[in-house]
């Protein structure tokens, strides 16, 4: 595999095993499985805007549209053959009802040719009707299991929490999405726009792992940080 990033480097790319599976961290908060062709990404949260338009409380509306180019870019670069989204892919039950045709178009075309499958979230149970694809609650590949709530399971890839570190020095902090991880499972950031996210030093998130000994991917610009999580804690 190419494009190895020691954390150093700017390649935008990390590669890391997974229950001994090897695997491509993207600086965009993607997740590719070289060997299987199969590109990962997690909560979209497609229509965000539109859901809280609804209720009277004003977001940009162009998150799908931002979203689905920022989606198009990686699946140009890497040109899966399958494409598995980890739930909350859109906001709520009715948001793939409220796409515009243009953010429907780019779906239909970032789909065409690959297969492509919807993971059940909280935020999205249901099948989204005419979405393309296919659905399910679990999608299991040899030693990986790919969901949207993490069960703590060796082998796990999961969505749902959000995952972002905090990093404290030179008298400043920042907040950047991160991928999480001890060798044996992994957490997925965020993928869609104006997502919120949960720290990795909350209990939520240690729960997962069972400590705080594991590793958090910080997403730079354009390349990525494996830091302690214990560093990020109380940052």
């Amino acid at each position: 595999m190419a494009g190895h990033d020691d954390g150093r480097g700017g390649t935008g790319r990390t590669e890391v095993e997974i229950a001994a599976v090897a695997l491509v961290l993207d600086c965009t908060g993607a997740l590719y499985w070289p060997d299987a062709g199969l590109l990962a990404i997690s909560d979209l949260h497609l229509e965000k805007g539109s859901s809280f338009a609804a209720r009277g409380v004003l977001l940009p509306p162009y998150d799908t549209a931002t979203t689905l180019a920022r989606l198009a870019t990686i699946i140009a670069r890497y040109a899966p053959q399958t494409v598995v989204a980890l739930g909350d892919s859109f906001h709520d039950g009715h948001g793939a009802a409220r796409m515009l045709a243009p953010d429907r178009d780019a779906l239909r075309v970032l789909q065409r040719g690959r297969e492509w499958i919807w993971i059940a979230g909280n935020h999205d149970p249901d099948p989204a009707i005419g979405m393309g694809g296919s659905f399910g609650a679990v999608l299991a590949l040899g030693a990986l299991s790919f969901r949207h709530e993490p069960s703590g399971a060796a082998g796990e890839i999961a969505g749902h929490l959000h995952p972002v570190a905090r990093v404290s020095g030179r008298g400043c902090s920042i907040t950047r999405r991160c991928f999480a991880s001890d060798g044996m499972r992994l957490l997925m950031p965020a993928f869609g726009a104006f997502v919120g996210g949960l720290n990795v030093g909350e209990r939520a998130v240690a729960d997962v792992f069972g400590t705080f000994a594991f590793t958090a991917y910080v997403l730079g610009e354009g390349r990525i940080y494996a830091l302690p999580a214990a560093r990020c804690v109380g940052a």
